[in-house]
Parts: C-alpha cells; structure tokens; sequence
C-alpha cells in the first residue's frame, strides 16, 4: 500500500498567485531567458524546454499546475522504454494463432441452422494489449492467493477463449458450442464474461458496459480494505481493468474516479483500448477521445500513459525538431484517423503528410507500403510492455494507458475501421485466404474452401505451445480461472438471535431498529462478527447506525486528520484505517459495487465477508438495477437493506421517495431471496436462515433483501410454537380469529400487518366476521416456489402431483382471501393462482406524495378500514354478507375522505 508520503496531496498541483516576489531581479533573468529562447529558437523550441523543466519540477517534488493534456505522441520515451523481456517471434506467433482461431469460432457460430452471433473487431483490435498482460503481468492463483483480479471487456471474450484452446483449457468441441450454452450442455461457452454460468473460468461479469471499470475500482479498494482489517494479504494483487474507448460515455465508467486516486490505489490500472470507434461509428469524429480522456483522469488525480504510435514512428519523430509532425498529429481529428486506417499509404502520403513541405520531406525516402504500415501503439508488443511495466511500478496514483487501436486490426480490409466492424460476424473464403496470410498460418486454400475454416493449433509440443505454459507457471497459473476456497463459516449460536426475539415490549420501534440490534449482536460474535463490512451511501444516521461509529468505525486509510466537529458527542464520527464501515459518500453505485466486491471476495481471495448494504429502498434495486444483476452473475452474497420501505411510510418525502414497487423489482431477479419483515422476530429468521445458506455447509449464491420501515410499531414477542418454516418459507399466521361467525383470511406483510389486525378487530366487533391474519413474509418467493412446482408437474404427468407450499399452508383456512401490503398490487397479486379461494388485493398503485401516513393510506385504501370494506365485499360477492353493509361501511369510515383518517404515527420524514 501507498505511504501517505506517495498519496496525492489534498491540492494535486498548483502554482501561488498572492505569494510575493522576494526575489524581482532572478525572476526576470528567467523571464528574459524564456523571451530569448522564443526569439533565438523559435515557440516550439521554447514550449519542449518549458515541457522539460515542468517535468524536472515534478521529479523535485515541486508543485507546479497538472497540464491536463499532452501531446497527441507516447507517454514515455524511446529512450526510456525498459527491456522488452520476452521473445516478441514467439509471442507473434502464439497472438496469430489466437487472432485466427477467435475469429474463426465466431465465423462458425454463423453456420447454418445455429446463427448465435458473436464478436470479433474487437477483441482483434485488443489482442496484443491481452497477450502482453498474460505473457507478462496476470498473476494466478497457484500461489494460493487471490492473484491479480482482471476485468476483460466482454466483447473480447471470444479471443480468451481461443487463447484458452491452446493451452489445452477448451476443446474444439468447446469452442464450436459457442453461444450454445444448453443445447450443447455442458461444453457450452457463454457468449460473454460470466461467471454464474461458467464458474470455474470467469471472475468478473463486464459485458454490461460501464460497469466493469465501476467495478474494478471498487475491487482495487476492497482488496486493500481487507489488508488494512488483517483478513487477507492482498499487497500482490492489481487489478486490470479493459475498457473500450466508446464506453467511457457510459457514466459509471468514469462517475468514480476520484475515489481510486484520493484513495491513492496504485494497484489499480485501466486498459483504454482507444479503437476510436463506437459500436456503429467514430467515438469523437470531430474531437480526439484520447486527449479528452487524458483531461479527465489527470484532472481526477490519476497517473495517465499514452500509447498511441508503434515503433515505426520513432524515427520520424526524431527528425521533427520544430514540431510540425507533432503539430500535425495533434491537430488531426479521430474521424480522419479511421479513415486512414482504411485508406492506401499514398493516400496517407498525400492527405497527411502532403500538406507541408517539412512533412512531404520526412517520408519522402520511404515507400507507400511502409508509410501505410505507420502502426498504432496497442498493436506494439515492446511499447505496451513498456506501458505496463510503468503502470505497475507507479506509486501513489491508480494508473490508465490510453492505447491506441485499429477496430478490427488484422482481419482485412473489409473489417478493418469500418463503422459496421461491430456488427460483421462471418468471414467470406477470400476474407479468410487474406487474413490466414496476413498472420502467416500454415493453412491451406482447400481447407478453407470446404465446409467451415478450421481452427488452427501448432501442436502440444511446439516451441510456442511450451512458451506460453512456461510463462502461465511463472506468473502462477492460468487465467481467467475462478477458483473457491473459502471454507463454511461457524454460524452464530441461537442465543445471538435472543435479544431481538423477545420483542420491544411497551416500546415502539421500527423493523430497521429491529434489523440493527440484531446487527450488533452478530458483530459481537467472535467468529464472524469481524467479517460483517457495512455499506451505507452517506445515510448511516438515517438508518439510526451511528451508534456503530465509535466501535466499528469508518474504513478511511488516510485514517482521521482532522478533530470532528462531533468528537465530544457519544455518537462521533470516527474514521481509521482499519474501519468496518464503507462510507463511499451519495452514491448508491458506488456502495453497490462495494457491495459486489465484498460479497464475492469468498472467491476472489478465499476469504468470506458478510456484507450489509442498507439504503433507501426507493434508491436501489430501481436505481441500480444493472448492478444487482452484476451481481448475481459474480456470484456475490451478502444482506440488501431497503430501508424506509413503502409507498405511504416516509410519505413527508413525497414521489421521489416512496417506494411501493422494490419487491417487484427484486422479484425479477433469480438470485435475489427477497423478504417484507413485519417483526423482529421475523428479521431474526430471515438473517439466521440467510448466514445458513450463504456462509454455511452446501453455501448458495444468492443475495438476501430485507425491506424495512421507518414507522415505530410494538414488536410481539416471539411465540412459543412460533412458524419458523413458514416465516423463512414465506407465510405464516399471526393473528387467528377468535370473534366472529362469518370466516375471511387477511395477508399483509411488512408495515400492513398491524393495519391488518386492527382490521381483524373491526371485523369482529362491527361486523361479525371472524378473520386469521397472516405475515406473507415473501410474496417472492411464495411465487417462485410456486412456479417450480407448477414446472414439474408440467414435465412430469406420472407422477404424483405437487402441492405449492402456500396452497397448503392456506388449504384449511376459509376464505375469501384479501391481501394488503405497501406496495402495489402487483406484490401480493403474484400468488393469486395459488390461493385456495377467493382472493383480491388492495395495493398503493400510482405516484406516492407528501402527507401524513394516515391520509396516504386513506388515500391508496389500504388502511384498516379500507381493509374491512375489502373483506366484507368478498362476502357479499359470496352472498355471506348483504350488500347494503358495503355503503354502510364507506359512509361510517368516511372512506372517500382523505382528511378524515387518522393522520397515524408522526415521523414520516427520514
């Protein structure tokens, strides 16, 4: 890790402009100097000798201001290029062969009667920036750490696992069921980076642009967060981010860097593959995407290398010495650079360098072959070396290498900076025969004229072959390669589960007050309780959590520098270096990607954590909805807390805020196990039950979401033949009619619980009608156990016939059945076909406003009352109850008077 001394100061730069002059007469000798070298040498010369002394400064430690872009050329030098330390004929060779067999596993994808597509422009674009990273940098995993954790951009998948084919890691059988991930189960190959499907081979899903350098970085400060607590050693771990230059407009690729360089992650890099195309055209056409990702990550604070021309540039740059090449370069926009990519060397010849005589005379001895072969800098096996080796030895900053590319390099000319690379997914014969020479494989023009191109393997024994398993054992293994070794963790004993089942007595509490003190309690725990990391976006006194910050304390490596304007108070905010608590500032993606990191470093290092993210539920899975499915696909585990829940709860914070459809959202992801608590003693099975299936024996990947309220209600007590079954399962009773000839069942869950019992008591006492409350503590998964019961019926006639569990745990109750919850109706109406009678709901659809909670749910008619007018419509729908009841009950409850409800418990603000 960094020593503060190599951090970023809080100032990254700068020069004093009211700081007097001790000294006029020195400063205008230099000011004379500078005159003379403009007026003897000309500016260009004035501006390198300017260059140089800002440069020299900055190696003095002298704070001068950041130049925020640079010249359009390579970052480091010719001259300062370190030892290239492979052999560049063999690595030429292993890269053609795994150029070729990329393509061609996309182009047989293309056959007939399987046309699943794939993509080749860009990995062929990327492949040398991938071959240097495994040749010389990626660390496995042999050495039994977490190695270096590498982010591949998913359209470059098919190229990891050609590389993969020839090291033996997939078969051609493998390769051919690309794309085909059941139907030719299990030699399937997913069509990108994803590790839910292909577990032991992807670490990190990428493929939903943007999200991968979000992640990485988020990644880079985990590791580092779990040095700092003493739970791993991560100190060899980089992680290796590639991104494409067109999804840097994507926000979340560049919304956090700031955090990676205040928190100065120099085990951190960004691969830019600067292709200057976007999926269907140029990046910048009009602009230079290079130079303005240079502005961005210097002006965040990051360290930035340029690798823009190959070596056969050099030269010409050596003769500019008045900076016309340079000039040129730099004037030159992205759009004509494609051009060039795709144009002839005498076209090149006339239209770049024929418009100045200095120009025309620097290329005047070389031909127009070699003028068309001045190449980019990502496609230089010795220059991207160079960039790497300085990336990983830079101290202080995170790193980002902007390499220039040609989308689709080697593929032909039809492929070759074309708008519509992306898209081209088949190579023609002659495509082939050009490309099979441009890469010099030993193929022959019949092989590719009948049937499909083969794919192309130099043999086991090859001096290539060997080549790159020796460096794969030197760097400690084979990558990517996902790999768990985290053992069950020992799960807290019942009584850690006590405190919060005995209920809150005459207290009236919130379920995210019961969801804290039974945080406390499991952090105590001696075995797991260091392994908890709380996430929060800047709202932990919200959540009523800073009671934690004395103890558990905020995660800030540069520790507390400064005295809190709260440190007299019990509750002061403290940071240190080893701190618990993630406070990653206002914003939810930021804490969901720390989320993600935390809840897969089981695999990642093969050190379980238990993460707790808590947030608005407003503000999560709707916010961040691509993230969660991120990560589900990483196989990350862990707690979500949607807090403040519902539609009418925190009604003083109007539309924007309440949150009546999470639980719809979460119900749309497979690994989400989501829950709607009504008491603490719920909450204390739901977490007991989610520690047992994510940490324990035969451990899941799945993800637990809890919605919980910020209403204070009486929490019971937990009863002694208490349902647990039916709680983790998703139903269970708690409140059986006792008053009352005429039966109805009532299912709430979360804050709609005590409504539903007052309903219950109104029922009884007003209209004879006797109701069994009961928790729905997950409409989700009532519903998902549902539809898998449904589904082995459907295949399996035969058989016995299945019961879904909530036909059975409903099957002796009499209806008619009404559900109520704060959510929309679309919540509980997912179990409506399974409900053994009559069943409607009552449901807060529509836009949520600012009121009081009563007049809210006066207003949605899901209030007690409004439950009742419910109940007893089903009863004359089933001629139990005579229809007159139902205007009897709108007129005396004064149903369609907002105003007239009780405005209910204060507090509806955060």
């Amino acid at each position: 890790m960094a020593s503060g001394s190599d951090r970023n100061p809080i100032i990254i730069g700068g020069l004093p402009s009211q700081v007097p002059d001790f000294d006029p007469e020195e400063t205008q000798e230099w000011l004379d100097s500078l005159d003379a070298a403009v007026d003897e040498r000309g500016r260009e010369r004035a501006r390198y000798l300017m260059l140089r002394l800002i440069e020299r400064a900055r190696e003095k430690r002298v704070a001068v201001p950041e130049m925020r872009s640079t010249d359009y050329v390579n970052t480091i030098a010719t001259r300062d290029e370190p030892f290239f330390p492979g052999n560049e004929e063999i690595e030429r060779k292993v890269l053609n062969a795994t150029r070729w067999n990329a393509a061609v596993m996309v182009s047989r994808a293309q056959r007939p009667g399987i046309g699943v597509g794939g993509h080749i422009a860009t990995f062929a674009s990327s492949a040398s920036l991938y071959d240097v990273g495994f040749n010389h940098f990626f660390r496995g995993k042999d050495e039994g750490d977490g190695g270096d954790q590498i982010f591949f951009q998913g359209h470059a998948s098919p190229g990891i696992y050609a590389r993969a084919f020839l090291l033996d890691r997939l078969n051609e059988t493998q390769l051919d069921a690309f794309r085909q991930e059941k139907s030719k189960f299990p030699d399937g190959l997913s069509s990108y980076p994803h590790p839910r499907l292909m577990p032991d081979f992807w670490e990190f899903p990428t493929v939903s642009m943007g999200l991968g350098p979000l992640g990485a970085i988020f990644q880079a400060r985990m590791n580092r967060y779990m040095e700092a607590r003493g739970i791993a050693d991560t100190s060899k771990s980089h992680v290796w981010a590639f991104l494409g230059d067109g999804e840097m407009d994507e926000p979340e690729s560049l919304g956090q860097l700031s955090i990676a360089a205040r928190e100065g992650l120099d085990n951190l890099t960004f691969v830019v593959n600067c292709n200057l195309q976007r999926l269907d055209g140029p990046v910048r056409g009009n602009g230079k995407i290079i130079q303005e990702l240079e502005s961005q990550f210097r002006g965040a604070g990051w360290n930035v290398i340029k690798l823009v021309w190959d070596r056969s540039w050099d030269p010409l740059l050596a003769q500019d010495r008045d900076g016309i090449l340079v000039n040129k370069l730099n004037t030159t926009p992205d759009g004509q650079f494609q051009t060039y990519a795709t144009e002839t060397g005498s076209y090149i010849r006339d239209h770049f360098f024929g418009g100045d005589q200095r120009l025309r005379a620097m290329v005047e001895n070389m031909t127009d072959d070699q003028i068309l072969h001045l190449g980019r800098g990502g496609h230089d096996h010795k220059k991207i070396y160079a960039a790497y080796e300085a990336a990983r030895a830079h101290k202080g900053q995170p790193t980002v290498i902007l390499a220039q590319t040609v989308k689709g390099w080697t593929l032909g000319p039809n492929f070759e900076g074309r708008n519509a690379t992306h898209q081209m997914k088949k190579l023609t014969v002659d495509d082939l025969k050009g490309f099979r020479d441009r890469l010099h494989l030993p193929i022959s023009d019949k092989e590719l004229e009948s049937g499909l191109p083969p794919y192309y393997h130099p043999g086991r024994d090859s001096e290539e072959i060997q080549y790159m398993h020796d460096r794969r054992q030197a760097l400690g293994g084979y990558v990517p390669t996902r790999v768990v070794r985290a053992k069950p963790l020992p799960l807290p004993e019942d009584k850690t589960y006590a405190a919060v089942k005995k209920g809150s007595g005459q207290q009236s509490i919130a379920t995210t007050m019961a969801f804290v003190r039974l945080l406390k309690d499991l952090m105590r725990d001696k075995e797991i309780g260091k392994r908890f990391v709380l996430i929060a976006p800047d709202e932990y006194r919200t959540f009523g959590m800073d009671s934690f910050f004395p103890s558990a304390k905020i995660y800030n490596p540069l520790g507390q520098q400064y005295e809190a304007v709260d440190r007299e108070l019990l509750l002061a905010y403290k940071e240190s270096p080893t701190g618990q608590m993630l406070h990653d500032g206002i914003s939810e993606a930021g804490c969901t990607a720390s989320l993600i990191a935390a809840g897969s470093a089981y695999a990642t290092h093969g050190e379980p954590l238990i993460p707790v993210y808590v947030f608005y539920s407003m503000f999560g899975f709707q916010r961040t909805g691509d993230q969660f499915w991120q990560m589900s696909d990483q196989l990350a585990r862990g707690f979500v807390l949607g807090a403040t829940a519902g539609r009418t709860t925190l009604t003083g914070e109007g539309l924007q805020h309440a949150d009546g459809h999470s639980q719809l959202l979460a119900s749309t992801n497979p690994a989400c196990v989501s829950y709607d608590p009504a008491y603490g003693f719920e909450i204390a099975h739901i977490v007991q039950d989610g520690l047992r299936r994510m940490y324990g024996e035969d451990s899941e990947d799945v993800f637990y979401y809890l919605t919980v309220y910020n209403e204070p209600i009486r929490h019971p007590a937990e009863p002694a033949d208490v349902d647990a079954e039916g709680i983790v399962k998703g139903i269970h009773r708690v409140g059986r009619g006792e008053n009352g000839q005429i039966p109805a069942q009532i299912l709430a869950s979360g804050v709609a619980v005590p409504w539903a019992l007052e309903a219950q008591r109104i029922l009884a006492e007003e209209w004879d009608v006797r109701a069994d409350v009961w928790s729905a503590t997950s409409w989700n998964e009532l519903r998902r156990e549902a539809v898998d019961v449904d589904r082995h019926n459907l295949l399996h006639p035969e058989e016995e016939q299945r019961v879904p569990y909530v036909t059975q745990k409903l099957s002796g109750a009499e209806g008619p059945f009404v559900a109520v919850s704060d959510w929309m109706r679309s919540v509980p109406d997912q179990i409506s076909r399974w409900v053994p009678g009559t069943y409607t709901s009552l449901g807060a659809d529509g836009f949520g406003f600012a009121d009081t909670r009563g007049a809210a749910r006066r207003y949605f008619h899901i209030d007690a009352q409004s439950i009742v007018l419910a109940v007893l419509t089903e009863l004359a729908r089933e001629g139990k109850v005579d229809r007159s009841a139902l205007k009897q009950a709108v007129d005396r409850y004064q149903l369609l008077d907002v105003s007239a409800a009780d405005p209910g418990a204060a507090g509806g603000d955060a």
